[in-house]
């Protein structure tokens, strides 16, 4: 059977990488975003944040298929800057997108995937939900909850045959890096530490990897036969790092952390 997906923030990035590789697929993929895509029919102009607008729009997709059978909760953005002078305001707005933007599309689909008896959810998290990196501390806080939901949820739906599982990406090069809402308040305060940390972090993400081998892995995982995993993490070398943070004492993890965007 044709496999129906609703992927949100597919307009850009891994996002769009991941709409065009499982189309290429054979899969139907809607794409939900604020973002207007006139020349794609599967796409519908919805903000995460609106839970009304998501239930809707995802009520109106089982309408026209009948059947829903993966979700994949990508989109999200970032911020920087010292925790101590991050507006308020910023900080949730992010959350709103990155965590409940994503429980808006996962109490929208859940019912129709109990109904069948089947489906998959994937949340895009990330390897700075792991690490929490400094000068990022928002994004990070975000991306861990995300890797929380993921593993209560999968065990609340797993009696109604319905996976749950989070895709941990790295650093990637996307237009996400420059999309960032950065700032450098408090700079003085902290020695210049704000803005190297961020364009150290920045670099990262320029020398990532593309978003199309990030788009390959989500949508190998989403498509995977058989039951998943919770958590997946893209790329050997943060697998590795992934690894190390469940080897290693937590004052070397913060060591290193400081080391890399700290100091």
């Amino acid at each position: 059977m044709n496999k129906v997906v609703i992927l949100t923030g597919g307009t850009s990035g891994i996002g769009r990488a991941t709409v065009e590789l499982l189309r290429g697929q054979g899969c139907t993929v809607y794409e939900f975003s604020r973002r207007p895509a006139p020349e794609d029919p599967w796409h519908r102009s919805v903000d995460v944040t609106d839970g009304t607008a998501v239930k809707a729009a995802v009520d109106e997709v089982y309408a026209r298929e009948g059947h829903i059978d993966i979700l994949i909760n990508n989109a999200g953005f970032g911020i920087s800057g010292a925790m101590e002078f991050t507006d308020p305001a910023d900080a949730h707005r992010l959350m709103e997108v990155n965590l409940f933007g994503m429980d808006n599309a996962i109490r929208a689909v859940l019912p129709h995937m109990r109904r069948a008896g089947s489906g998959r959810i994937v949340n895009i998290s990330s390897v700075a939900g792991v690490f929490a990196i400094p000068f990022q501390a928002w994004y990070s806080i975000s991306k861990a909850a995300v890797r929380s939901l993921t593993m209560a949820l999968y065990n609340e739906v797993a009696p109604y045959g319905i996976q749950v599982t989070s895709v941990m990406p790295g650093d990637i090069r996307t237009g996400f890096t420059a999309a960032r809402k950065k700032s450098v308040a408090g700079d003085d305060v902290y020695g210049g530490r704000i803005s190297a940390s961020v364009a150290k972090m920045e670099k990262d993400e320029q020398n990532g990897m593309a978003p199309e081998a990030a788009a390959k892995a989500i949508a190998k995982v989403a498509l995977k036969p058989g039951r998943v995993k919770p958590y997946y993490t893209i790329g050997l070398t943060y697998k590795c790092l992934v690894l190390l943070d469940h080897l290693l004492p937590c004052r070397a993890v913060r060591w290193l952390l400081y080391q890399l965007y700290g100091k």
